[in-house]
């Protein structure tokens, strides 16, 4: 059998042209124009940019602006704005807008319209994409990054399965006004203290109002202060009060809740549980992980499982991680389970992508601008934990400072809030003088007696200091903390009264 041959036409050219319907776009365009409505009834989407003719994109525009002002929008309407469009009137002016509603086809099937646009706009990205990628693969004069071209990659095709445009442009001040306005509403809504995610934490989203949408948060400590204890706290309850918004009915969107992704460099994702069942059940950990408990402890720790087997918080203990592969797959969560924060633990166990130089605060630095970029490109709230120097411990006022922040100071410009733990009671504990027996000396009973009185004022609390907050003032938020189960919350709280620091 004899082969075939590919027939190439004359009128081809080497390139294709890029996928659109033009038809499609009028009869739409059309079918809002006879019926304002049909914009509230879509189901997909569709902005200006998902247009490709560029007059078609400039109508849609002015359409939208118009039924922001609860104004009707007919071709009458429209014409004033489209007198001197010099593509418009290549058209034949304004009765282009009148012939858009001559035949009224595309009120048969407005979605299926919106549907085709928005499916063309986004292969016309995903072209681009493909010719960037291509592009840059192919260009060998610079030192060639793999891994990076895939990152830029998968970073380029998230934007567009999210439906965003590939190329940033400028955002209308309207637009970022009702974005404000909508967060000032939530808050109100929430009762004058939370616009973005809940800590779980009154006293801290009265500080800090919420964790907001493109914020990287450096919460900051020494060894022993609670700092993972205070994130998986946080972690809980902003994934616990979605959880709960959802069985009641309410919205996704107008919970102050998040599904929650926790990448935990540093401890296993069952120690993580074993320290949500610890705190949920009222369990210490230590008798958790012996197995110190009784049966009615077991029942309650079944019970309180089941309560968080359904909880929208995801764990990822995959060890030394890079930058670039975590925000690859905090991409990937963003797009399966829509998650709203992301918690590090911690910044300092991230590897950056090895072109430093051995230079760990030029790496630290890149690490920080990668979360900072992160929060953004996802727009979610970004908690990173990090160390602190050990300048702490060298000076008689233990508690932290900006310039405490361990290896770089880009972390502070990068981080759009830092918070310190600080738990006095830690110090104090650490100065227990000698127990006095029968036989010492008066000095020495008094040094005790006076260390069990400090000891019992600052016993059970601890101190959340916002060094840096770019929305708000700083201060300090006082909290009571309970190590048994390594929980965090309001000082109002009674919760722990009767436990004692010995």
């Amino acid at each position: 059998m004899a082969e075939l041959e590919l027939i190439t036409r004359p009128d081809e050219t080497a390139a294709r042209a890029l996928p659109s319907n033009v038809e499609a776009e009028a009869a739409f365009l059309g079918a809002v124009l006879i019926d304002n409505r049909v914009i509230e009834e879509l189901t997909t989407q569709v902005l200006p940019q998902h247009f490709f003719e560029p007059i078609h994109a400039r109508i849609y525009e002015r359409i939208l602006q118009l039924l922001d002002r609860k104004a009707v929008v007919t071709p009458i309407t429209l014409k004033p704005y489209f007198e001197a469009d010099e593509a418009l009137k290549d058209l034949g002016g304004a009765s282009y807008l009148a012939r858009l509603t001559a035949d009224g086809q595309g009120l048969l099937a407005p979605r299926e319209l919106a549907g085709q646009i928005y499916d063309l706009a986004l292969l016309r990205e995903l072209v681009a994409v493909g010719r960037t990628l291509v592009n840059n693969a192919l260009d060998t004069s610079e030192s060639v990054e793999p891994m990076e071209q895939v990152a830029a990659a998968e970073a380029a095709l998230y934007k567009v399965a999210e439906g965003a445009s590939t190329g940033s442009e400028a955002q209308g001040f309207a637009v970022a006004t009702r974005t404000a306005l909508g967060m000032i509403e939530q808050a109100l809504l929430s009762g004058g203290h939370i616009s973005g995610t809940t800590t779980g934490l009154t006293s801290v989203n009265e500080k800090i109002g919420g964790l907001h949408d493109s914020d990287l948060i450096i919460l900051a400590g020494r060894p022993g202060m609670g700092k993972t204890s205070l994130a998986t706290n946080i972690a809980f309850n902003a994934a616990d009060r979605l959880r709960r918004d959802l069985a009641d009915g309410i919205d996704a969107d107008k919970s102050v809740g998040a599904a929650t992704a926790f990448f935990s460099l540093e401890m296993s994702a069952d120690q993580l549980a074993t320290r949500i069942l610890a705190e949920q059940s009222g369990i210490s950990s230590e008798a958790l992980r012996m197995g110190k408990i009784s049966r009615d402890d077991f029942q309650q720790l079944s019970y309180a499982s089941q309560r968080l087997a359904e909880l929208p918080l995801y764990i990822d203990d995959t060890p030394a991680l890079s930058i670039a592969a975590l925000r690859t797959r905090a991409r990937r969560l963003k797009r399966r389970h829509d998650i709203g924060l992301v918690v590090v633990d911690y910044l300092q166990l991230l590897q950056g992508s090895g072109r430093a130089n051995d230079n760990r605060v030029n790496e630290i630095s890149e690490i920080s601008r990668g979360l900072k970029t992160l929060a953004k490109e996802l727009s979610v709230p970004v908690i990173a934990l990090s160390q602190l120097s050990r300048a702490v411990e060298q000076r008689e006022e233990k508690r932290p400072m900006l310039s405490d922040l361990r290896e770089s100071g880009s972390i502070e410009q990068d981080a759009d809030m830092v918070w310190f733990v600080f738990r006095e009671d830690y110090y104090v504990a650490a100065r227990e003088p000698k127990v006095p027996q029968d036989n010492d000396d008066i000095k020495t009973h008094e040094a005790h007696t006076a260390w069990q009185a400090e000891m019992e004022r600052v016993y059970g609390t601890a101190e959340l200091i916002v060094a840096k907050q770019r929305h708000g003032s700083t201060g300090k938020v006082r909290m009571r903390f309970e190590s048994r189960i390594t929980r965090f919350s309001d000082l109002a709280d009674d919760s722990l009264a009767g436990h004692s620091y010995e």
